[in-house]
Parts: structure tokens; sequence; C-alpha cells
């Protein structure tokens, strides 16, 4: 299949995840950081819409903004969501366990019940995964910290149980399915041998049934007679394939099997597979969560297949060019999110480690926005990216071997620095630099402080758009001084661009429009009339302005441990082939 140039630091499906990020960031737009639960993806966070959001809601979105930043270079999405992960970590209670709703306006918990499933898993799951994708050690931490309270207060012969935030004390004895995720996480840190004990216990469940009850009472050692459906659910088959990968113990490869045999006898029809309402006499509904296919399935799939490229220990890999040079990918080390999409953690070190401060996707996405008869001259600056890149490089080599041999003289005239710079008219972007940061000339800067480079090209458009809105109005009083000139003062932002509006446009009759609102039910008058409209726009820009000014959650004090990271499990060959070496089959059996 033919790429975009750019791979994987740019194409179409990178651009759609952006824009996608861009209508969620204004959830994230709150006192305390912490994002809303729902957001209209036209018109931002609804009008009356609750403040209280669930744990899981809150901390589940690092390894996704933090893949997206990664790849386009652009801050926000990682920082937003790291920011949210910091104020979740601000706001557990004293003895280190967290509620499951919290109000983030205010930050107050409204739900305290404490535990590791529904509402708060994910959360958990995005510390150890987002430790282990993004090398941040203070997620590590925060998760291994966590995991004390949760052993100390929440453990109980190895179940899990429910209990007051503040105090530890047990509130429901009770076993949910969505718990079920906790072993395999604990295999991706190393902790196995305790993995295999809880995994014995959720497994029992399952051969009581043929399937885990969505709730299990732990005191009458019974499905809850209010949640005994299984609708399908991955987590117990995920842990399962976590620690056959850690282990190679044969009884994982029965426990799957004995969930696949189930599924197949008891939820199979003509048209896909069905709900099990009820795990006591299986009787079926007639509904199909969308996770089976994505999660389930797939979960299945790859314990009985441990060849599949997905459990590459990091013996093999695939060199591709890049406009930052040569990069190695599919090496293996897969992250998963909570909805079983793998992502490859060396494409982010292409993009991240490799970009020399170019936001290669923002610029192709701000392209988009120009006129036609503009893109010629931006569309020159990428095809000087991807097609002079060479010439550049070599360019950079020379004056390197030439500065090497040469003797500095500080009497030499200034002209012979400016020998091998590019011609006035010349358009060339760097893509290697002593810094790391390129401007939009191609000259570098010292720092990431100073404007980037998309904010250097979106400041060109905008100039370029308030310079031909002057000059039209400039033209129009021309030609008819007398006549009003609309928009004339407007300025454009490309954030939001604002097509002045013409004097003739008529607005609708006020009469008739309050002939309708009267028509309509009193709740929706009372959507209308509210002051939603009047409620500033998110300005992403801004807001992460305002999260690195405020400082409002300090840096967890691990935030440089590295060998936190460290742990059995991920493969010596993945952590190495990182680095670059590589083993081939002779080596391994030396």
């Amino acid at each position: 299949m033919k790429l975009e140039p750019g791979w994987p630091c740019n194409g179409p499906l990178l651009r759609l995840a952006e824009d996608v990020a861009q209508r969620l960031i204004a959830a994230f737009d709150t006192t305390t950081g912490m994002p809303y639960g729902t957001i209209n993806l036209r018109s931002g966070v609804p009008p009356g819409e609750t403040s209280i959001t669930c744990t899981a809601g809150v901390g589940t979105f690092i390894i996704e903004f933090g893949t997206l930043s990664r790849l386009t270079g652009d801050p926000l999405y990682e920082e937003v969501a790291y920011n949210a992960l910091k104020a979740l970590y601000h706001h557990r209670s004293p003895i280190g366990l967290l509620g499951n709703h919290i109000d983030v306006m205010t930050g107050r918990w409204t739900a305290q019940d404490a535990g590791i499933g529904g509402g708060i898993d994910s959360y958990y799951e995005y510390l150890v995964k987002g430790a282990i994708l993004l090398e941040k050690p203070e997620l590590m931490s925060m998760f291994l910290e966590a995991r004390q309270s949760i052993e100390k207060y929440l453990k109980k012969d190895d179940w899990f149980v429910w209990a007051t935030m503040l105090r530890g004390h047990v509130t429901l004895p009770v076993f949910q399915s969505l718990e079920s995720y906790w072993p395999g996480l604990l295999s991706l840190i190393g902790e196995s041998d305790a993995a295999m004990r809880i995994i014995h216990n959720y497994h029992s469940v399952w051969r009581q049934y043929g399937f885990t009850p969505e709730v299990y009472n732990l005191g009458t050692g019974e499905a809850s007679s209010s949640r005994e459906s299984y609708p399908l659910r991955p987590e117990l088959i995920e842990s399962i394939m976590y620690l056959y990968r850690d282990t190679r113990d044969p009884i994982l490869l029965q426990m799957g099997e004995d969930i696949l045999r189930s599924i197949q006898h008891s939820a199979r029809t003509p048209c896909g597979y069905a709900t099990i309402k009820d795990v006591r006499d299986h009787r079926k509904e007639d509904r199909m969560e969308s996770f089976f296919l994505a999660e389930t399935t797939k979960y299945l799939y790859l314990l009985f297949d441990p060849d599949n490229f997905i459990h590459n220990p990091g013996v093999r890999g695939t060199v591709i060019d890049t406009p930052n040079g040569e990069c190695v990918v599919d090496l293996g080390g897969y992250i998963f999110n909570t909805e079983a999409h793998p992502i490859d953690p060396n494409m982010l070190y292409c993009c991240h480690e490799a970009r020399q401060g170019i936001n290669i996707s923002e610029v192709y996405s701000i392209y988009q926005i120009l006129e036609e008869e503009d893109n010629i001259k931006f569309m020159t600056m990428i095809e000087a990216n991807t097609n002079e890149t060479k010439i550049t490089q070599s360019n950079n080599n020379n004056n390197e071997s030439a500065i090497e041999n040469k003797t500095i003289d500080h009497t030499e005239p200034k002209e012979r620095s400016d020998e091998n710079e590019p011609e006035q008219n010349q358009v060339l972007i760097k893509t290697e630099s002593r810094t790391g940061y390129v401007n939009l000339d191609g000259t570098e800067r010292e720092n990431a402080n100073e404007s980037n480079l998309s904010d250097l090209v979106k400041e060109t458009i905008n100039k370029y758009y308030n310079d031909t809105i002057n000059a039209e109005t400039q033209e129009n009083v021309k030609h008819s001084a007398e006549e009003p000139t609309a928009g004339s003062s407007q300025t454009v932002e490309v954030d939001d661009i604002i097509v002045p509006e013409k004097s003739e446009v008529q607005l609708p009759s006020v009469t008739k429009t309050k002939e309708v609102m009267n028509m309509l039910p009193k709740v929706i008058q009372d959507f209308l009339n509210s002051d939603w409209k009047s409620k500033p726009k998110c300005e992403p820009q801004k807001m992460l302005e305002r999260i690195r000014r405020e400082q409002k959650y300090p840096d967890h004090p691990d935030v440089y441990k590295y060998e936190l990271l460290l742990t059995p499990a991920p493969s010596f060959l993945q952590r190495i082939s990182l680095a670059g070496e590589f083993l081939n089959k002779k080596q391994l059996e030396l």
C-alpha cells in the first residue's frame, strides 16, 4: 500500500485522529483540569452538562492522547491528559484510595466507594500502560503506590472488594467481571505469581456457571440476582493471554479453551454471538456488544497464535525511511489500549525522538484551509522538506567536515560564514539541527519555548487573510466611498476562520421566531433561552498555557526514576532492540 510521505508521522488517518482530538479537547477546560464526561463533537460541552465524571472517564486518555502528541509533535494532547492524571492523584484519599465519581469543577468526590472494577478500572490500566508506552516512570510510581493501598484495604484472599475511600471499610464484598483485567495488568509489571493466584479464583467462577456474571457475591458464592448477565466481556481472556505470553503455563491454554467452548456452545447464533442474559440458565439476549469482536475474539485468537507478529519479542523489525531518517518499526512490545487497539511504541520514537521540532502533520492540516492559489507557496515547503532532505543533510555534513578540519580565525571576514547558506529565494526546512528546534525559514532556535513551526505558519496565514481583507476593503472604499464595508475591521484566526457577513443578509422575523418558540416544549424553550451561545469557546493553546502557568499539581518525585520501568515482564530482546541492537536466531541459541 502506498503511504504518504512522512508516514507514520503524517497521513490521512492521523489527521482525522487529530481532528477528533481537537473536538474533544474542550472537555478539559475545567477548573481542575479533569475532563467532562460528555461532549458534543460539533459544539463542545453541552449546556447544563453535569460536572460529575467517573474516575475511569478522567484517567483514560494518556495512551491515545500521548500517542497523538508523539506522532504529531503537538504536546497539547499529552499534557492535558497527563494533567488530568495528576489531578486524580492529587485528590486521592489520605490512605491512597480513589472513589468512583468526582466533580471535575470542584474536585469533590461524589461517590466514595473504592475498588478496581467498573468506574475506576481503566485508570489503573492506563497508569501502567502509559508508563511503558511513553516512558514515564512517575506513572508507574503512581500505580505502585495505589497498589499498596489496594493490597492493604481491598484485597481479601486473592479477591478484591469495594470499600470506603477514606477509611477502607468494606462496603461491597463482590467480584465484578470487569475486575478480571487485574491479573493481566500485574503480569505487565512482572508480578505473574500473584496474578496466577487471582486468575485461578476468577476461572473458578467461570467453571461454576460457564461464564462470569457481571457481579458475583463473595459472601453467598452466587451470581447477584440483579447482575447475572454476561455480555461477552473480554477482561478474563485478556488476562489469560498476557499471563500465557509471560509464563507459558499450559493451564492457561485450558482456561482459554473453556472460554472458547462456552461461547461457541451457548452464545452462538445464526447471525453472530448473543449476550448471555442469565449465566445460571444460559438464556440469550438479542444483542451483541461491539467489544466482542474488537476485544474478546482478538485476545482469544492471540492466545492460540503465539507466533503472531503482535508477540514479537524483539528479534525482528522493519526499517523504514522517514523525513527524519531511518526508523525501525514492528519490533514488538505493542501496547493495547482499553479497547484492544495495538499501538507500536517504536512508531512513537520515530516521530517524537527524531522530529527535530517540525510538526509535519499539523503543517499538512493547515495547508488544507488555504486558498487554492496560495497553496503553491506553502506546498513548496513540504516538497522542499521531502525532496531536498538529502541535499540539506549533505550540506550539513560538508559543513561539519569543514569545521572539523579548520582552525578558527577570528580575523576571517564574516561573509565567509554565509557560503553554504541557501539562496534568498530558496525554501528549505532542515531535518537535522544542533538544538533540535527548527524555524520556518530553516534556521535553528535555542529552545522549545520560542514559537514553533506551526505557530509561524499560522501567523503567516493569519497575515495573508487579514491583508487580503484589508486590501478588499480598501478596494471597496476606492470604488464606493459612501457604501459601508462589512467586516472591514475583522481579523481572521486560522483555528477558527470567520467569513465576514454581508450587509445584505436579512435576519429572520423576530415575531415568527417567537411564535415557533412558543410551540416547543418548555424544556426545549429553557434550553434555547439559556446563555449557552455566550459561553466562550475553548482555546486549546491558551488552556495549555494556563495549565503550565498555574502548575496546580506538582510533578511526581519519581519523574526521573527510570528503573521503575525495568520490570521483568518486557522481553530483554525488546528492550535492547529499542536501542538498535538485534539478535538473530543463531545468537539466541547461544
